[in-house]
């Protein structure tokens, strides 16, 4: 079975493109519906749609979210396309199965007065806070993913022409970055950097304190952190920066095929979603305005 699966994640990086966290969900939701199986490979190839049905109402019992049940139905079709294209298997056993309706939930998104506040936090007095200033102004400045963040080399800074170079699954995007962000990430490149890099060959932006590129998981505490010393009481994610950065812009006039292509967004129905959170949030003003709402 594990030949299987590596065969699969292997042709899903090489040919599909997609990230780490990607690739570990898929091998996660095979390894699950193997274990459903009982771990026998050979049900898992003679598999049938009443076996899927059963599974997918298995993790419905089970007290799965339907966006959960909707990705693990998205992965078990991607595997068997695979199989099947392979001659492993002679029938997807997929193919008709619809997922479970997902309720979309509008992103959560800090007020600028919170996003100021969590600003705020980080002191630039020591390595870390030269550190931590400059990668929570480059998430607000840029609406980056914090996997992206993290992988930033020094050769992706252009702080003379105040822009960043982010590279995604293969694909380029140029997104620029305002004076502020400009001014803290020049004050860690020449403050902090050097002191936490162990090797003048480190390509690597952001250093923890061992000298070694920064994680997510790293980045996420840090947040959590600051977030709590804001006082800020939602449930805060890298993510939120990043819905924050597009409802922001949005808010103060941008146009959604701009915030799109910083975003990296290949589909602008994707995007379309800060448009509706900022039309409930007129609602809101309005019904509680307006003299006759």
């Amino acid at each position: 079975m594990s030949n299987l699966v590596n065969g699969f994640i292997a042709y899903l990086e090489k040919d599909k493109r997609l990230t780490k966290n990607t690739l570990d969900s898929y091998r996660h939701d095979i390894q699950a519906f193997l274990q459903y199986a009982g771990g026998e490979v050979k049900k898992l190839l003679t598999a049938d749609k009443k076996m899927l049905l059963t599974y997918l109402n298995h993790l419905k019992q089970a007290g799965r979210a339907n966006s959960t049940i909707s990705r693990e139905l998205a992965t078990l079709k991607n595997f068997y396309a695979y199989l099947l294209n392979r001659g492993l298997v002679t029938v997807n056993p997929t193919v008709g199965i619809k997922p479970p309706r997902v309720e979309k939930k509008l992103p959560q998104v800090l007020t600028t007065t919170e996003m100021e506040k969590l600003l705020e936090q980080p002191c630039c007095t020591d390595l870390k806070g030269f550190r931590d200033k400059a990668m929570l102004e480059v998430l607000y400045a840029t609406g980056i993913r914090v996997s992206e963040l993290v992988q930033l080399n020094l050769s992706d800074v252009n702080l003379n022409m105040g822009f960043i170079r982010c590279v995604s699954t293969g694909k380029e995007r140029i997104i620029p970055i305002g004076k502020i962000c400009v001014n803290f990430l020049n004050a860690y490149m020449e403050n902090a950097r050097p002191l936490l890099a162990k090797s003048m060959e480190e390509p690597a932006l952001f250093l923890n304190l061992l000298g070694q590129r920064m994680s997510r998981q790293g980045f996420w505490k840090l947040l959590k952190q600051y977030a709590e010393e804001a006082g800020i009481s939602k449930d805060i994610t890298p993510h939120t920066l990043r819905h924050s950065f597009a409802a922001h812009l949005l808010e103060n006039g941008a146009d959604l095929h701009s915030i799109q292509a910083m975003l990296g967004h290949t589909d602008i129905s994707t995007t379309q979603v800060y448009a509706q959170l900022m039309n409930n949030k007129l609602k809101d003003v309005y019904a509680k305005a307006h003299p006759r709402a």
